[in-house]
C-alpha cells in the first residue's frame, strides 16, 4: 500500500503511534549522556476505601503528567522528521532526551505498583476507568523502569536506527536520489536491465540497518519482558486484547480467504508483465524488479484506466489545491475546518531545490498534545497518487480531532485498535477516487467511458496485492524474528522463503546474508511487529465501505458518492468519537451488524473473478 502507511512513526515510549502512510527520511542524533530531569513521584497514595474516587484522583495526575510528556517527545519528534541536517546530531539528541523522560514516567516501578493495585480491585472501578488503567500498563511495558538501563540503551538505540534510516543517501547511476525518485522509476521504466539496478539500489540500505536492528531486538524483547510479556510481538499483538498465536491465526485466516483472488492475480501478472518487458519465457515467479512497488505490496501501476489517471488534471491545481479539497471533503460530511494550527506548523510538501536539509517524505498525520494541535507530514506533489494520500491523511486527523472531547480521556484518544486509524483513512482514500465522486468535483467529464473491470483489476493490484505482504511476510517474518528468535545467519533466507511463499515473488539475482532486506521496509525498524494492523485495516475498511454504501447510500459499491452526506459522516463520527473507550469488536459489530471478516473484500472484488479466469485460460499457475 504505500502511499500509506507505515502506521509509522510511534512514540515508542509512551505507546502512542504517530499514524503514518508512505516513505521518509529522518534525523540526526546527539549524545545522550545527559542524565534526564526526574519527573516528581506522584503523591497521592491510595488508601483502602472508595477505590473509584481514589483511582479518579490517581488517573487525573498521572493523565496530566502523561499528557504533558507526550507533547514534549512529540515536538521532539516533530523536529527530528522535518529538519534532519546530515552529521549534526542535535536533534536526535533532544528527541532521545526527551523520550528518556517520558519513559522514565510511564514505566516508573512506583506507577506500575499503583496501576496493579488499582486493577486488582476493578470490579469496584468503572468500565473507563479500567480502560485507562489497563492502558498505562501497557505502556508502561514499554518503558519499565525496573530495567531503566535496559530502556535507555534501547531508545538511544532507536534514535541512531532513525538516523541512519532516513539520512541513507541512496543512489542510481552514481547520483543521489530520493525515494520519490526511486519509487517513480520503479512505476514507469520499461527496461528489464534498468529496473533491476534501480531494485537494487532501493535495497543499498539494508547492511547498514544489521546491527542495530539485531540490537533493537534484543532491548525491545527485553524491555517487554520486564512486565511478564514473552517477546515484542505478543506485547504488540496483546494491544487488541489477543495472543500472539491468536493474531497470527487471525491473519493466516484473511491471507486464505483471499488466496484464490490472489493467485488469478499473480498468475494475471506474470505474463502480462513477461509480454510488457519482451520476455518469451514466463517465468514461474515474479521477479521482484518487474513489480512497480520496491516490496511487490502494490501492482496498481500495471494498469492505466483511460479516464482514470487524473495527473494531467491535478497538475493544473497543484499540490495546495489537494490537501484543501481533502478538507472540504469533510466538511462536506459535516467535520469542522481543520485548525490553524494544521495549516501553520504541517509540512505538506517537498522541500525546495537546493534545501540546506532534508525531511521524511513518508506521509503521517501527527497528534501532537492529544488535544487540537494535529500536524501533518507530507510531500504532496500534484499527482493521483498524492490526491489520494492526502485524503488518508486527514482521516487521521479528523479522527484524533473527533476522539478529543471531554468523554474519552487523553489515555484512551487512540483509535478503536491500531487498524481502525489505517481503516478510516484508506476508507476516504477510496471513497475519493471513485467515479461518481470525480464526477461530482469535476474531476472527471461524467462522458467519461471508464472500463469497470480494468478499474476492479486496478484497486485489487493495490488491495488485494497487499495482504500478503502484510499479513503474511511481515507478520510472519516479524513473528519469526521477535518470538522465535531467529538467527542472525537467516535473516535474509527468512525473508525471501516467506516472499516467495506468500507472494510468489522472487528476488532477480540471489540475496545473501550479506544483505538485510527485510529492513529496507521502513516499519521493520522504527513500528515495529504490528503491520498486520494495515492487513486488518483492510479489512475493516471494506466492512465500512460495504455497509456505508449498501445501507446508507443505497449505491453500487463499486461507483459511490460520500461527497455531501451528512448521514456517512454522522455514521464515521460514532466510530471515532469513542476512540479506544470502547472495546473495538463491539463498535464493528454494532456499526455493521458482522464481526471482523474478509467477507466484504471477497464480495467487492468477485466480479474480477471470472475476467481473471478467461484471460488466465491456458495459462500455468504455479501459486
Amino acid at each position: 500500500m504505500n502511499k500509506s502507511y507505515l502506521s509509522g512513526l510511534a512514540l515508542a515510549t509512551l505507546g502512542t503511534a504517530l499514524w503514518s502512510c508512505a516513505p521518509a527520511t529522518k534525523a540526526p542524533a546527539v549524545s545522550t549522556t545527559a542524565t534526564p530531569a526526574a519527573t516528581p513521584p506522584l503523591t497521592y497514595q491510595p488508601s483502602a476505601t472508595d477505590w473509584r474516587t481514589q483511582a479518579e484522583a490517581f488517573l487525573k495526575q498521572y493523565s496530566a503528567e502523561y499528557q504533558r510528556l507526550y507533547t514534549q517527545s512529540s515536538e521532539a519528534e516533530w523536529r527530528s522528521n522535518t529538519h534532519i541536517v546530515p552529521g549534526d546530531t542535535t536533534n536526535s539528541g533532544a528527541t532521545a532526551r526527551a523520550n528518556e523522560r517520558a519513559a522514565a514516567f510511564a514505566g516508573s516501578a512506583e506507577n506500575i505498583q499503583r496501576l496493579r493495585q488499582f486493577l486488582e480491585h476493578k470490579e469496584q472501578l468503572s468500565e473507563i476507568q479500567v480502560k485507562e488503567l489497563q492502558t498505562a500498563l501497557y505502556n508502561a511495558a514499554n518503558s519499565p523502569q525496573t530495567v531503566a538501563d535496559v530502556v535507555k540503551r534501547r531508545i538511544k538505540a532507536e534514535a541512531a536506527q532513525t538516523e541512519k534510516l532516513y539520512g541513507f543517501d541512496y543512489k542510481y547511476n552514481g547520483k543521489s536520489v530520493t525515494t520519490n525518485d526511486i519509487d517513480e522509476l520503479l512505476r514507469t521504466e520499461r527496461n528489464p536491465q534498468k529496473r533491476q539496478a534501480v531494485w537494487e539500489a532501493s535495497k543499498a540500505i539494508g547492511p547498514t540497518l544489521k546491527e542495530g536492528l539485531l540490537n533493537l531486538r534484543g532491548l525491545r524483547n527485553q524491555t517487554v519482558q520486564a512486565l511478564g510479556y514473552t517477546d515484542f510481538f505478543s506485547y504488540q499483538a496483546s494491544d487488541y486484547g489477543m495472543s500472539r498465536e491468536e493474531m497470527m491465526a487471525l491473519v493466516r485466516k484473511i491471507n486464505e480467504e483471499l488466496r484464490p483472488l490472489y493467485r488469478e492475480l499473480h498468475t494475471y501478472a506474470r505474463y502480462e508483465l513477461a509480454k510488457k518487458y519482451g520476455v518469451k519465457q514466463v517465468p514461474d515467479y515474479l521477479p521482484a524488479s518487474w513489480l512497480p512497488n520496491r516490496w511487490g505490496q502494490d501492482w496498481s501501476a500495471m494498469v492505466d484506466v483511460k479516464g482514470v489517471n487524473l495527473d494531467a488534471t491535478l497538475a493544473k491545481k497543484g499540490p495546495e489545491w489537494q490537501v484543501k479539497q481533502a478538507e472540504r471533503f469533510y466538511q462536506s460530511l459535516g467535520f469542522q475546518a481543520l485548525p490553524a494550527v494544521f495549516w501553520e506548523k504541517s509540512s505538506l510538501y517537498p522541500l525546495p531545490a537546493g534545501a540546506t536539509y532534508k525531511k521524511n517524505n513518508h506521509a503521517s498525520a501527527w497528534h501532537m498534545d492529544l488535544e487540537h494541535d494535529v500536524r501533518s507530514l507530507m510531500s504532496v506533489e500534484a499527482n493521483t497518487e498524492w490526491y489520494e494520500t492526502t485524503h488518508h491523511e486527514l482521516g487521521h486527523i479528523y479522527y484524533y480531532l473527533t476522539y478529543t472531547n471531554p468523554e474519552v480521556p487523553p489515555l484512551l484518544r487512540q483509535g478503536a485498535n491500531r487498524a481502525y486509524h489505517e481503516a478510516m483513512g484508506s476508507l476516504m482514500g477510496l471513497a475519493a477516487s471513485q467515479k461518481p465522486f470525480l464526477v461530482g468535483l469535476q474531476l472527471m467529464d461524467p462522458k467519461t467511458q471508464t472500463d469497470q473491470t480494468q478499474t476492479l483489476l486496478k484497486e485489487a493490484l493495490n488491495y488485494v496485492t497487499f495482504i500478503p505482504f502484510s499479513s503474511g511476510v511481515m507478520s510472519e517474518w516479524e513473528n519469526s524474528f521477535y518470538a522465535d528468535n531467529l538467527p542472525a545467519d537467516q535473516l535474509n533466507t527468512k525473508w525471501w522463503e516467506l516472499v516467495k511463499k506468500y507472494q510468489g515473488i522472487v528476488p532477480p539475482t540471489p540475496r545473501g546474508e550479506q544483505y538485510l532486506d527485510p529492513a529496507t521496509k521502513t516499519h521493520i525498524n522504527d513500528d515495529p511487529a504490528q503491520y498486520y494492523d494495515y492487513a486488518l485495516s483492510y479489512v475493516i475498511l471494506f466492512q465500512l465501505h460495504d455497509h456505508i454504501a449498501k445501507q446508507i447510500l443505497h449505491q453500487d459499491p463499486h461507483a459511490t458518492n460520500y461527497y455531501g452526506s451528512k448521514e456517512v459522516g454522522n455514521f464515521l463520527r460514532d466510530i471515532m468519537r469513542p476512540g479506544s473507550s470502547k472495546d473495538w469488536r463491539a463498535v464493528l459489530k454494532e456499526k455493521t451488524g458482522e464481526d471482523l471478516s474478509a467477507r466484504a473484500m471477497v464480495d467487492y472484488f468477485q466480479p474480477l473473478m471470472a475476467y481473471l479466469k478467461q484471460q488466465n485460460k491456458g495459462r500455468t499457475y504455479t501459486m
